[in-house]
Formats: structure tokens, sequence, C-alpha cells
């Protein structure tokens, strides 16, 4: 389930680049007779930069404490069921040492004893297929807190315009480690989350 919210956050991360690039197309494009060519601003470089999204991720506090809280309440959810399970199963085994005792009193006594079993089994089901779902619903709303939070943070990191675009290294081929601001980025973001726990 880490690897899945991990995943999953990634794929917030290609949102984090189109946010970015919609900005940058968002400008007015210059007419066909005009022959202004967009320049570096700094010593030859291109101004754009890019974010390792799984590095940032992996130490940004946000998103490890909100994956710590979905790991527990995913621990939480397992012992109740393994708990519930181990309950259901001591019951049928009981339930199958009548029968082979021949101990219930009547074909009706059996019957009922079955189908409350029966009952008690779906009704397990019906309750982990509830926590999964719950478990789900709220994964979806730490990944858009996360995925918020970040592009939020992007959108006022780069509010001066010191860059056309930022990128997600994961939709990249290549480019120069010298244009990856993860580290300021991951620095920043936890300056702020620990600013905003006190």
């Amino acid at each position: 389930m880490y690897k899945y919210f991990m995943l999953s956050t990634a794929i917030a991360g290609f949102l984090l680049c189109s946010s970015s690039c919609q900005q940058q197309t968002s400008t007015p494009a210059a007419s066909p007779n005009t022959t202004h060519v967009q320049t570096a601003d700094f010593s030859g470089h291109l101004p754009i930069a890019y974010v390792e999204v799984d590095s940032l991720l992996s130490n940004y506090n946000l998103a490890k404490d909100l994956n710590e809280q979905m790991l527990t309440r995913q621990e939480n959810a397992r012992a109740t069921i393994n708990e519930k399970g181990r309950q259901l199963e001591k019951e049928v085994a009981e339930f199958e040492r009548k029968v082979k005792n021949n101990a219930f009193l009547s074909q009706e006594r059996f019957e009922q004893e079955q189908q409350r079993l029966l009952k008690k089994q779906q009704e397990l089901q019906a309750y982990a297929q509830q926590l999964e779902n719950e478990l789900l619903q709220e994964q979806q709303k730490m990944l858009i807190q996360v995925t918020d939070s970040i592009t939020n943070f992007i959108k006022e990191y780069n509010k001066d315009g010191r860059y056309e675009a930022i990128l997600n290294n994961s939709s990249v081929l290549y480019i120069k480690p010298a244009y990856n601001i993860t580290p300021e980025i991951t620095e920043l973001l936890n300056k702020r989350y620990t600013s905003e726990q006190k």
C-alpha cells in the first residue's frame, strides 16, 4: 500500500508539471511579425528547472506524516478484520464439531445456526469492503492534500517568474542536473510545514 501511495503521488507530479507548463502557455503568443527571441536570464542557462518527485515525496515531512497515518490506519483495519475473522473461524469450528457429533436437536436448529454463520460471514466481508473503501477515500484526500501543497508552493516559489517551466523529472528523458531544484524545494516545503505545525 506504501508503494501504491507513492505511485499515486507520483502521478500528482504530472499534474504539477502540467500546471506549471500551463502558466507558460497562457501568456499571449508573439505575433508572426515579431522577431523577439526569448533568451536565458542567467549565464546562458534556460529558464527551466525540474523536481525529482520521488525524492521530494520521500523527504517532504507532510507526505511522510500522511503516509505514516495511512499505514497506521491500514494496520488497525487489518488487525480488526483479522480478529473478527478469528472469532468467526472459532464459531465455524464449533458448528462443525456439533455437526460431527450430531449435537443439534433438530434439522431446524441446524439450519438456523448455519444461516447465522453464513450471515456473519457476509457481514464480515461487507465490513472489510467498507473499511477498504474508507481507506481508499482517505488515501485520495491525502494525495490531494500533498498535491495541492506542492503545486501551490511551486506557484508561490516561481511568483517572480524566474522559470518558464518547472518540470517533473519522470516525464523528461534527460536534463542537466544543474536544473534540479528538488533540495531547495524540499527544504522550503519542510520549513513551511514545520511553521504551520506550531
